[in-house]
């Protein structure tokens, strides 16, 4: 539903904030009421969003102290040109809670939201060393893939994607977008620049990122964005697919699932972080 309202400055109608409001349902996984928000594992939101953990602004701050972890609600999302908030909150139970007791954690597991990834060194499509830290101070969108995807509906479709998500920042300078290829046995940096550099080109802000040499690192950078690969060494790559989106201080924001997310609908879920 799209409705606008006018903002009086004195007696005159300055200016109109458009917005739109729509339905949402998810589990509360985390509260911070100094910050303002509630961290939530929401549903599909209808041409919006993708089902995804994300935190979520709440202006009115006694309406977030009275939400408890685990519960599972229901909720208007407003999205402005401004600052998109969640409001009227209802409790409709309670819901499911991923299981983690913290005793078998360490630098590979799946990080949650507001967690900081490590520091790990990859390689440019020039072979100079990178760093995810380099880029700290902004925010950074990564997928996975590798040239060797026989499936074009797969790694192919990631590339193009994120090709059109570059584009659509492109007078953006908060933001770059990172392809990495954990195929560190095949991909070498020249592989990676033969496939990829008419990607790059003319985009500024479009990385890719070889593993080559650097097993540990992509292990890790995989694995704690909640992704997985196996049979490099044998040839038989199988992997699971996962985008993330990164802030400033290297700080889990979102994260999708697969290769299916919708391209429009990711766009506009990084659009409400840097605003």
């Amino acid at each position: 539903m799209r409705i606008s309202i006018p903002l009086l400055c004195g007696l005159l109608i300055c200016c109109e904030v458009k917005q739109e409001v729509y339905d949402v349902r998810g589990t509360i996984r985390s509260i911070d009421l100094e910050k303002n928000r509630a961290i939530i594992a929401h549903d599909t939101i209808p041409d919006l969003m993708m089902p995804m953990v994300m935190p979520f602004p709440v202006i009115d701050r006694k309406e977030l102290a009275q939400l408890n972890i685990g519960d599972s609600v229901q909720f208007k999302f407003v999205w402005t040109d401004t600052l998109p908030y969640a409001k009227t909150f209802t409790i409709l139970g309670k819901g499911h809670l991923p299981q983690d007791d913290g005793f078998f954690n360490d630098e590979y597991d799946e990080l949650k939201i507001g967690k900081s990834f490590d520091d790990i060194t990859l390689l440019g499509i020039d072979s100079n060393e990178v760093n995810l830290s380099d880029s700290d101070g902004r925010y950074r969108f990564i997928s996975y893939v590798f040239t060797r995807c026989p499936m074009p509906n797969m790694c192919p479709a990631v590339v193009m994607k994120t090709n059109y998500l570059a584009d659509s920042f492109s007078n953006s300078n908060l933001i770059d977008f990172i392809l990495v290829s954990f195929d560190y046995k095949h991909d070498k940096p020249s592989v990676l620049k033969q496939n990829y550099g008419a990607s790059i080109d003319g985009r500024d802000n479009l990385k890719v990122w070889s593993s080559s040499g650097r097993i540990d690192d992509i292990y890790r950078l995989v694995k704690q964005s909640g992704g997985d690969f196996w049979g490099v060494e044998e040839d038989k790559i199988g992997h699971t697919l996962r985008s993330v989106l990164l802030g400033p201080n290297r700080e889990l924001l979102a994260s999708w699932e697969g290769e299916d997310w919708k391209v429009k609908q990711v766009e506009r879920g990084i659009q409400m972080f840097i605003k």
